[in-house]
């Protein structure tokens, strides 16, 4: 059985190549360290998660009884893997506690980068 972490780690292609365009990891640097017995890994180097500031507030989602994440990103991005964003503009970094709390109000927010009419 081929791991596919190992995969990535020997891969010698940009990461943005080894995550697709939508992916939290898309863009992403790798570096290389070499090992004591003289192999060399490839890792992604770090993430920094935004502060949910940069992001342009569209509206907020009160979220009721049984909510699942996936399905607020869905309903708003409309691509259930896009959750992370939900994460990054609420200060999340365990996704789970966004929909712990019945009536926790969530940031609907632009795609980081992208001005809101407020910034126009």
């Amino acid at each position: 059985m081929i791991d596919p972490m190992s995969m990535m780690m020997q891969a010698n292609s940009p990461a943005s190549a080894l995550f697709p365009p939508g992916s939290r990891y898309h863009g992403l640097d790798t570096s290389t360290l070499t090992l004591p017995d003289g192999r060399e890994a490839i890792y992604l180097q770090r993430r920094f998660v935004p502060q949910p500031e940069q992001y342009a507030l569209l509206q907020e989602h009160v979220v009721t009884q049984g909510e699942r994440l996936d399905n607020i990103a869905a309903h708003y991005q409309g691509d259930p893997e896009q959750f992370w964003q939900l994460c990054d503009a609420n200060r999340a970094l365990r996704p789970a506690e966004l929909t712990e709390t019945v009536g926790r109000r969530l940031r609907i927010t632009l795609p980081q980068g992208i001005p809101g009419a407020s910034d126009a």
